[in-house]
C-alpha cells in the first residue's frame, strides 16, 4: 500500500481516503481524494489558499482537478494548483466553462463519465440548478456534491444562473435514487448522508429554496 499521508487527516476505509480543506473567505471545502494501493488523486475544487491544497496533495500522484461548477469561490486556487502539477488535468462541465479564469479547465466533462485514478474511478454527474454545469462526483457509497446539496437542502438558484425546479429535479433524479448511507461531501459545510436528507425533500420542495 502506498502511504497516503498520516491517518489522522483522513477519512480513511478500504475504499477511498479523503481529506478535506477548508479555505477561503466562504470556507469552501477542497477534498483531495486518493486509491490507498496507489496513491493516485484528485482534488475536488480548487477553491482557495493554494498552498494549502498543494500542501494536502502532498506527495501522492495528483491525476485531476475535478471543478463541480464555475463560481469563482471555487476555483481562485485552480492555477496556480495546476503550477505545480503540471501532469494533472483540469475538467468541469462545458456549461460552466466561461465561468473561469485564465486558463480554463482543460477537458470538458460529461454526464457520466468516468474518472479513474489508480483502482478507484468517480462518475461525473451533472446536477444542473446552481449553476447550468453544476456536477457531483460519486463513487459507491460517496457523493461529492460541490453546491447542490447540502445538509439541509439544495445549494442556491439565484437567477440569471440558477433556477430552483431544475436543482430539485437535478437532486431527486440523480442524488436520492443513490444509497441512503451513501457520505455527501458538500462544497460548503460538514458531511451528511443521503439518508439523513431525503426524508426532507418534500419539505424543500415546498418551502421554494
Amino acid at each position: 500500500m502506498t502511504d497516503t499521508g498520516p491517518a489522522s487527516d483522513w477519512d480513511v476505509d478500504d475504499t477511498l481516503r479523503i481529506r478535506v480543506r477548508r479555505v477561503g473567505p466562504w470556507d469552501n471545502a477542497a477534498y483531495v481524494v486518493a486509491c490507498p494501493e496507489t496513491g493516485e488523486a484528485v482534488l475536488i475544487d480548487a477553491a482557495n489558499e493554494p498552498a494549502r491544497l498543494i500542501e494536502a496533495v502532498g506527495e501522492l500522484r495528483l491525476v485531476a482537478i475535478l471543478e463541480t461548477h464555475g463560481h469563482q469561490d471555487h476555483w481562485q486556487a485552480l492555477a496556480a494548483v495546476q503550477a505545480q502539477f503540471p501532469s494533472a488535468w483540469a475538467g468541469a462541465h462545458l456549461a460552466d466553462m466561461e465561468m473561469f479564469g485564465e486558463p480554463p479547465p482543460g477537458r470538458e466533462l460529461v454526464h457520466r463519465e468516468i474518472i479513474q485514478f489508480g483502482n478507484r474511478q468517480l462518475r461525473v454527474l451533472h446536477t444542473p440548478g446552481h449553476t447550468p454545469g453544476s456536477i457531483c462526483f460519486h463513487h459507491p457509497g460517496y457523493i461529492f456534491t460541490g453546491d447542490t446539496l447540502f445538509p439541509g437542502g439544495p445549494g442556491a438558484t439565484r437567477p440569471p444562473l440558477g433556477h430552483f425546479p431544475t436543482i430539485v429535479d437535478s437532486i431527486r433524479t440523480h442524488l436520492l435514487p443513490l444509497a441512503p448511507e451513501t457520505v455527501v461531501y458538500p462544497g460548503h459545510g460538514g458531511p451528511t448522508t443521503i439518508g439523513s436528507e431525503a426524508p426532507q425533500f418534500r419539505s424543500w420542495v415546498a418551502r421554494g429554496w
